[in-house]
């Protein structure tokens, strides 16, 4: 950042506290909603969240060979493969549009095209299964259906559009990896075991309460933490035996390096979206009664505020689900539903903020238009079927 745009930074900041009216109450309630939201978000979502993500992305720029990344989701891989794998990464991590950052950040400098790095950027916190699976269950059955059609898709057509977009970009950069020189490691199967486990952890430990009795989630939920404890214990262990002092330290110098790049700009967003949006069930500086009243019915407006306001909100895994059943009683419209699920979970105030100190503005902004307009476009569609 230069001088000059640090100086615009700490101006703005000045003339916002010397203006802000913290007289009048709905600034004083979202001035406290923000900094119990940054409470809560630090308490819940840090510790098992974002510190074990960390780790994952630190790993994957030391540990991972770069050949590997370049074969998987590089430019020379092939489509179907590169977006297969970024896909089905979402699938398989169940995290939120925070937790995914550091991840994506790890593939993105590794080689990763900007292509497949983007699908698996909105794939990994709206392709969630426990997500879809309690959308179907709590929701109904058809928006369930439409929201994994929609995440699945998008993900691909966002990452498509994207290298399209930037391929002149794409193809410079991807040439600095080409000219690489080739790299000798450990056997393939240990760096695979050592990540896998360290995946485990983090998705086990963040496995959320069954909302009922019985099932598949309830035996999952009930092995959480023997599972992850088992997970963590491995990860320590073939650490120590298959990785030497140097790549311990060049890993735990990787790991520092992602969280001081993530954390400011998460923190602050974080504060940001609860001084204007609240927690859920929580009002703040915009009332909830003005988001329900521009979201009902199925225009286009109804459809883009609802993706829009989706984008800037935070939503921790799963909490969206409730949010939108509290909504749709309000009457919020089917469509519109539709498109806050597609937009929310893979958008958020304090994520476009990091995005952008990896991908730049330009990128960012091409990425966040894509979310908003093809979860409006499904919203349309949607709701004008089940209408």
């Amino acid at each position: 950042m230069t001088e000059t745009k640090k100086l615009l930074w700490i101006v703005g900041a000045f003339l916002a506290a010397y203006f802000l009216p913290v007289a009048d109450p709905r600034v004083a309630k979202a001035s406290f909603e923000a900094l119990a939201m940054l409470h809560e978000y630090a308490r819940e979502h840090v510790l098992l969240c974002l510190v074990p993500a960390f780790f994952i992305a630190g790993a994957i720029s030391v540990f991972v060979s770069q050949q590997a990344v370049m074969k998987y989701l590089g430019a020379g891989a092939k489509k179907w493969v590169a977006y297969s794998v970024a896909a089905v990464s979402g699938t398989i991590l169940a995290v939120c549009s925070c937790t995914v950052l550091p991840l994506f950040a790890g593939i993105y400098k590794r080689g990763a095209g900007l292509g497949p790095a983007s699908a698996f950027l909105y794939s990994g916190p709206a392709i969630n299964v426990l997500s879809i699976v309690l959308t179907a269950r709590v929701l109904g059955f058809e928006l369930g259906l439409a929201r994994a059609v929609g995440a699945i898709s998008f993900s691909v057509l966002i990452g498509l559009a994207m290298a399209l977009l930037f391929r002149n970009e794409e193809a410079s950069r991807q040439q600095g990896f080409v000219e690489l020189p080739s790299e000798e490691g450990r056997p393939l199967w240990k760096t695979v075991w050592h990540m896998a486990s360290l995946v485990v952890f983090l998705v086990f430990a963040n496995f959320a309460a069954p909302r009922s009795e019985g099932g598949l989630w309830t035996a999952l939920y009930a092995v959480k933490w023997p599972v992850a404890g088992a997970a963590l214990l491995f990860v320590l262990f073939t650490t120590r035996r298959w990785f030497s002092a140097e790549e311990r330290q060049e890993w735990g110098q990787s790991t520092l390096g992602y969280a001081l790049q993530v954390m400011p700009l998460l923190f602050g967003g974080v504060l940001v979206a609860g001084f204007l949006l609240g927690r859920p069930g929580h009002e703040a500086l915009l009332p909830p009664s003005w988001v329900a009243s521009l979201v009902g019915g199925n225009s286009v407006g109804a459809n883009f505020f609802a993706s829009l306001a989706g984008a800037l909100m935070y939503f921790a895994t799963l909490t969206e689900v409730p949010i939108l059943q509290g909504l749709l009683g309000s009457g919020m419209g089917q469509g519109p539903a539709l498109a806050l699920l597609l937009a929310g979970p893979a958008l958020s105030l304090p994520n476009m903020l990091v995005i952008r100190s990896v991908l730049g503005t330009k990128k960012t902004v091409a990425f966040v238009a894509l979310v908003v307009s093809l979860s409006t476009l499904a919203g349309l569609i949607y709701g004008a079927l089940v209408g």
